[in-house]
């Protein structure tokens, strides 16, 4: 007999009965622990097959766990970013160093990695507004070059950040921005890439998009963005990477966006509320 067949003999025992004068369809379950309210009694599993089912269960429920948390331990090589080697596309990079000199990330590990943070710090600084005053430049300068360099680029650096260039561009002669504007000149990296490097001297390209200008109702130096390349070479010094030389050159520039040119109001409250990143990479 196939379970159709059971199905079948226990709904025609009474299949119809009168209740209240009117014939009315009368379905009888099954009863018992196999039955099935959708009709049929449905036959005892047997219990080693129940048995199996829980054990498959388990077994991938094990298996799907182990998967999941694979990147915690065991093999790195390919999941754990801190050991993969970097996609063109991906962010790479340690958690941040904790010194600082200067309002300057310092202490940088003496590593491929290490150098390329250092260079894009650096260049975040020698990218700054604080570069078109003297003491702050002198400051900056103290803090990211090498003994060995660092008076050749202060003399650099003080002849091309002249008063006559503040003034060319509308700051006062210390490079301070007139009443009723905003300076602006911040340079942001977008990414790093190692030129040469030795456990001693490193050369790193840091692509970097700037903002520069001045906001303000009657300025005639709007802000502007630019596209360019600083290339930092580096020394370990004993205990972190310090600057040699550095030097600069337009692009790769991408195409302009089609976004709406903001008012000089609203990029100067940005720069104001927007603090700039102290640490990249």
């Amino acid at each position: 007999m196939s379970l159709g067949d059971e199905h079948d003999s226990r709904r025609t025992e009474d299949a119809y009965s009168t209740v209240g004068g009117t014939r009315q369809t009368r379905t009888r379950l099954p009863e018992g622990e196999g039955a099935d309210v959708y009709g049929g009694a449905r036959r005892p599993v047997r219990a080693s097959r129940s048995l199996l089912t829980v054990v498959g269960v388990v077994v991938l429920l094990v298996a799907a766990i182990a998967f999941a948390n694979r990147g915690d331990g065991g093999d790195t090589s390919s999941d754990d970013p801190k050991h993969a080697d970097p996609k063109p596309t991906a962010a790479t990079g340690v958690d941040p160093v904790q010194g600082k000199t200067a309002g300057i990330a310092t202490g940088f590990p003496q590593t491929e990695q290490g150098a390329q943070s250092a260079a894009a710090n650096y260049a975040v600084a020698l990218g700054s507004d604080g570069m078109f005053n003297a003491a702050h430049r002198h400051t900056i300068v103290e803090a990211v070059a090498d003994a060995a360099s660092k008076d050749k680029l202060q003399a650099g650096f003080d002849t091309n950040y002249s008063p006559g260039l503040n003034q060319q561009i509308g700051l006062t002669a210390d490079g301070a921005a007139p009443a009723g504007t905003t300076f602006v000149n911040r340079t942001v990296p977008a990414g790093t890439k190692v030129q040469s490097y030795s456990p001693q001297a490193t050369s790193v390209d840091v692509w970097c998009i700037g903002l520069f200008g001045l906001t303000g109702e009657k300025s005639t130096k709007p802000v502007t963005t630019n596209w360019f390349t600083m290339t930092l070479k580096l020394a370990w010094n004993g205990s972190d990477w310090k600057v040699l030389e550095t030097a600069q050159k337009k692009g790769p520039t991408p195409v302009t966006g089609d976004n709406t040119v903001s008012g000089s109001e609203e990029i100067a409250n940005a720069v104001k509320e927007f603090g700039g990143f102290t640490y990249a990479r």
